[in-house]
């Protein structure tokens, strides 16, 4: 594997890094993590002229990583050139299906599946559920292939996100990108930080990503108490204290961010669904943890990858971001710490993130984590 990485910002293209022996004409991938005034037809134009082999997979961002540090209005860019392995593409849009379970399972089923190792997920932000999407993608991977990714964002606007496939960039996008070949090695890790406290209540009452009911009682109701004085800033105080969910029986448990509260409904919407009969217990933060929480996804990638990476792909939450707020790159300096300076480092502050749990897991959706996947090719 060969790369490139390079940064636009001001108007300007900063060439930061090439690897000896890396040609334009033989990058297969183009990874382009931009903000989203930055994500136009004339950027990816180009973007695709300037390295005409190469499938260029956009999406906008709540914040561009580059290396151990995070932009805004930036084009983060990263060029890959695989010697050993193959990239295969499959991209869909929501408009072509009746929900997002039927978009996720619908891609799985088209991605070829010989030779199949890894599957990264770049996904709409806004129009797309991300839980049914994911249960959609696992409900189709038959082989149980690695999966993981993340939702497109938009600063903390939350009003519109796009993704791209070379001049394709939409609104509902999603594209699945299969990496094929035994030389292809990856590891993953996904980790939060967040502390529990409070009673563990009941879903009782919910419509999808609504949440309505716990044990019965109005949920909003019930997280006010718990938020006292915080209760005054809703919505942004939200981001202060998620909720943790958890099957019945489950020892692990998700983090799920609050994206508003309606007053008149008495309602909590959640970036991820609240299925009924789910555990659910509040979450606060505490910064040390969340930062010092990204050592063990590092670690973890390294020991299921059992080598050191050549890319790394972080994909944190908007959440974390406004949370750490200026320490928010001390999170991407522990990765660094962790890989080295050789790995190369991208990424961006998402509206979810998609990775199994743990080795060997299923997939799922997440938020409020800070979720890694390595790439190297031996």
């Amino acid at each position: 594997m060969k790369l490139l990485q390079k940064l636009f910002i001001k108007n300007k293209w900063k060439e930061e890094r090439r690897e000896e022996g890396f040609d334009t004409e033989k990058a297969q991938l183009v990874l382009a993590f931009c903000g989203k005034e930055l994500l136009n037809d004339e950027n990816i134009s180009a973007i695709s002229q300037e390295y005409p082999n190469a499938a260029v997979i956009s999406a906008t961002t709540a914040g561009e990583v580059f290396d151990d540090c995070m932009y805004e209005s930036s084009i983060s860019l990263t060029a890959i050139q695989l010697e050993k392995s193959e990239i295969k593409i499959q991209a869909g849009n929501i408009s072509s299906c009746e929900n997002s379970f039927e978009l996720g399972a619908s891609l799985m089923s088209q991605v070829e599946k010989k030779d199949l190792k890894y599957v990264m997920v770049l996904s709409d932000g806004n129009l797309i559920n991300g839980s049914e999407l994911v249960e959609g993608f696992r409900s189709a991977n038959v082989s149980d292939v690695l999966i993981t990714g993340g939702l497109a964002g938009d600063g903390d606007s939350f009003e519109s996100t796009l993704v791209g496939v070379n001049g394709d960039i939409k609104e509902g996008n999603v594209v699945l990108i299969g990496f094929y070949g035994n030389n292809i090695k990856v590891g993953h890790g996904s980790v939060g930080g967040w502390e529990s406290f409070g009673h563990e209540r009941t879903i009782t009452k919910a419509e999808k990503n609504v949440l309505f009911e716990l044990d019965g009682k109005c949920a909003l109701k019930l997280y006010k108490e718990y938020l006292g004085d915080y209760a005054n800033e809703l919505p942004s105080s939200a981001l202060l204290f998620p909720l943790s969910i958890s099957v019945e029986g489950d020892t692990v448990r998700n983090v799920r961010t609050i994206l508003s509260i309606d007053e008149e409904k008495q309602s909590m919407t959640f970036a991820g669904n609240m299925p009924v009969g789910n555990k659910v217990r509040l979450m606060k933060a505490n910064f040390d943890k969340l930062i010092d929480a990204v050592s063990g996804a590092a670690e973890n990638a390294l020991d299921i990858s059992k080598t050191k990476p050549e890319l790394a792909i972080l994909i944190s939450c908007v959440g974390r971001k406004l949370v750490l707020n200026e320490r928010v790159e001390e999170e991407l300096e522990k990765a660094k710490e962790i890989f080295g300076d050789e790995a190369f480092l991208t990424g961006f502050y998402s509206y979810g993130e998609i990775s199994p749990m743990m080795e060997r897991a299923k997939c799922e959706l997440m938020n409020q984590t800070m979720t890694i996947t390595t790439l190297t090719e031996i």
